[in-house]
């Protein structure tokens, strides 16, 4: 399905990242792995490497904060492969204070998260973008969340130590109206912005959390880190070559 596609997967290195970096592998593109953890990105390369013994996955640093990282991340991988399709926009950085609860939240930590998450969706779109225009074509897959489209389900983190950041709600629901405004403002540009809302996704999360989560859904509950892949390689193919603008919603009908 992505037969020589150069495809760019930003946290690739990290647990959903790794899954994208597999399903563009093993479907013929050239998986680039781009993070800002270098031992952890090039431990990942070698692994995955190994594992589907292939010859298409690279890695290179790349820190979605900066604009010098991003475009020598460009750079660099249109002097190796001439062309660049895709960037999934996948990366979480967040600051150390990311997670509280919501009268614990401060400001600063509030507009910090916003900023380096969101923001860097945003810059690392802008900068991809400028290269697709120049190239005539190119596609951009943010990955958002369910919960950018319905408020959290609190009651399923009683007794657990958990709870649902509000910068995660801010971020993610920002980054579905990012998206579409990124692939209204491209008309004609032949640059198509989609997004991916998953589900929760199982991590070992609490027995009470995870039975309380599919309380809420159809059939499954929490998905594994591969029930996104078809998605994503169904937005990243000729397949969905007309699909622009869309936020496409995988959680077993949580949302519901």
């Amino acid at each position: 399905m992505l037969q020589g596609k150069v495809i760019v997967i930003t946290g690739g290195a990290g647990l959903i990242g790794q899954e994208f970096v597999k399903a563009v592998a093993e479907n013929g593109g050239y998986a680039v792995i781009g993070d800002y953890d270098k031992e952890k990105g090039e431990k990942v390369k070698h692994l995955l490497s190994n594992e589907l013994n292939t010859e298409n996955i690279d890695f290179i640093l790349l820190n979605i904060n900066s604009k010098e990282s991003i475009n020598e991340c460009i750079r660099f991988l249109d002097k190796k492969y001439g062309r660049i399709d895709a960037v999934v926009n996948n990366a979480y950085p967040r600051n150390k204070n990311y997670g509280r609860h919501f009268f614990d939240v401060e400001f600063e930590d509030f507009s910090e998260n916003l900023g380096i998450n969101l923001g860097g969706y945003f810059l690392t779109s802008q900068q991809f973008a400028l290269y697709f225009r120049k190239q005539s074509y190119g596609n951009i897959v943010n990955i958002s969340s369910v919960y950018g489209v319905v408020p959290p389900k609190f009651e399923i983190y009683d007794n657990t130590p958990m709870t649902m950041p509000v910068e995660y709600s801010a971020i993610k629901s920002g980054l579905i109206l990012l998206t579409k405004y990124m692939a209204k403002y491209f008309k004609g540009m032949n640059i198509r912005v989609n997004a991916i809302s998953p589900g929760g996704i199982f991590n070992n999360q609490p027995e009470p959390f995870l039975a309380a989560y599919k309380e809420q859904c159809l059939n499954k509950g929490m998905l594994n880190k591969a029930d996104l892949k078809g998605t994503l390689l169904y937005l990243l193919s000729d397949m969905s070559r007309y699909v622009n603008g869309q936020n496409i919603i995988v959680d077993d009908g949580f949302s519901l």
